[in-house]
């Protein structure tokens, strides 16, 4: 494993990125987004955005949700129980392609939208469940959010306080959700081990199943100079190429295999909480949950496969991480002192630049707002290839199939005027089979 430091230590045969000591940690929430020069980290309720170019001198933008407005009035489960309201903690962001727009979901049901030229909170609405995932369209007309009841529902950015509108359903519960350069197809990803391609006019319509993970699908990620190519991430420790409008697998990277049986994670599973690629460098860096290490890939889309280069490790533990194209790879540490580890490639390998002029500046709107960013102490729980965090048993995850297909059904038969027959109405706790690949590119799930 090539590992670096930021002082160019080595430690036996691995060293690691960053140091410092550990600061108070951050809440669980905690992670990055950018887009082109603008870097936002958020930790709890609060984000910060701020400017990666020296030029922008100390420009900085604070945005605590607690201080939103309009909460869900819903306090009941789907069986009539009591469930509880959700704190104000973020569960997701992104931005827009072109930098205009800027989204978040929290754990309170709210999907708040932002312009970014200047900073302002366009709107705050209520969706029906709390969200996994979110993304913009490429027109940047639309806010695609996937729920954890396996639910996709379109907002509106241009009309900032229309209502979600629900677009397609899984059985299951989502945990990403992508769309084509183009528009054309929305990807959606399940923790039943699929990954779902509906036409955007018509999502009811599934143009492939890409199938071979044998966990849940944790990240898709469509290739942005190579439109045709997806990469996607699972519980079951691998990392996957795909052409996904046909569902063909092109390539498989075995993480297991790229571990060293001397390091105190050889023997766990784990699963990708993050992709990033760079366009630049033909590079894609993937975080694994719980194991402070960033694996680095090469893509040849030539030849279709991705090729192993390298492993960062770090001695704290790495909460997100973001190319910015140009600059490098962007590391979140939970570290006061260091919180940011920007890497860049010398020489063909990726190591950590401490004297760049742009980390210093972003590292110290870190350290002067470290206590926005504090949570409580987070839990160790981690994927370990079972489904992460949102993830129940397997008895509950049954229930929630079985109390769902009739309501799928009668939602087939309301949005899209399909004619059910009574023999062909899945009932209430009918069990259900895995599809085959013959079978999925006949049916939806």
């Amino acid at each position: 494993m090539t590992s670096l430091c930021g002082t160019g230590r080595k430690r036996g045969s691995a060293a690691h990125v960053g140091g410092g000591a550990a600061g108070g940690q951050m809440a669980s929430s905690a992670g990055l987004a950018l887009c082109g020069q603008v870097l936002v980290v958020r930790g709890g309720s609060r984000f910060l955005a701020t400017s990666t170019a020296n030029s922008d001198g100390d420009v900085l933008f604070t945005y605590d949700c607690s201080t939103a407005g309009k909460k869900s009035e819903e306090n009941k489960g789907e069986d009539g129980q009591s469930v509880d309201k959700g704190s104000d903690t973020i569960l997701a962001s992104t931005f827009a392609k072109s930098g205009r727009y800027f989204a978040l979901t929290d754990d309170s049901k709210r999907l708040i939208l932002f312009r970014t030229k200047p900073w302002q909170c366009l709107s705050v609405r209520t969706v029906v469940r709390r969200c996994t995932a979110l993304t913009f369209t490429a027109s940047e007309e639309k806010l695609l959010v996937a729920d954890k009841s396996g639910d996709v529902y379109s907002f509106s950015v241009l009309e900032p306080q229309e209502c979600g509108k629900l677009e397609l359903g899984h059985l299951s519960m989502l945990l990403d959700v992508a769309v084509s350069p183009d528009d054309r197809y929305v990807l959606t990803a399940d923790r039943d081990e699929k990954i779902r391609v509906s036409w955007a006019v018509a999502p009811h319509s599934i143009e492939s199943f890409c199938l071979g993970h044998a966990e849940f699908v944790s990240r898709v990620l469509v290739v942005p100079d190579h439109p045709e190519l997806l990469l996607s991430s699972s519980g079951d420790c691998t990392l996957r190429l795909w052409e996904y409008r046909s569902g063909r697998e092109l390539h498989c990277c075995h993480l297991t295999s790229l571990q060293e049986p001397a390091e105190p994670w050889g023997d766990k599973r784990f699963a990708a909480s993050r992709i990033t690629y760079c366009s630049q460098e033909s590079c894609v860096a993937l975080l694994c949950d719980c194991i402070p290490v960033v694996y680095i890939f090469q893509l040849d889309a030539h030849r279709q496969q991705l090729g192993y280069r390298q492993q960062l490790a770090f001695q704290h533990r790495v909460w997100d991480i973001v190319f910015e194209e140009g600059q490098g790879l962007w590391v979140l540490q939970d570290c006061r002192e260091a919180p940011l580890v920007l890497c860049r490639p010398v020489d063909g390998r990726w190591q950590a630049d401490p004297e760049s002029a742009a980390l210093r500046k972003v590292s110290a709107h870190l350290q002067r707002n470290w206590a926005m960013l504090e949570g409580e102490s987070v839990s160790t729980a981690c994927f370990s290839g079972r489904c992460p965090g949102w993830a129940t048993d397997r008895a509950s995850l049954q229930n929630t199939i079985h109390s769902r297909k009739p309501l799928l059904w009668a939602r087939a038969q309301d949005m899209w005027h399909v004619p059910v027959s009574p023999s062909t109405r899945p009932a209430a706790g009918q069990g259900t089979e895995k599809l085959t690949h013959a079978q999925a590119g006949r049916q939806g799930d």
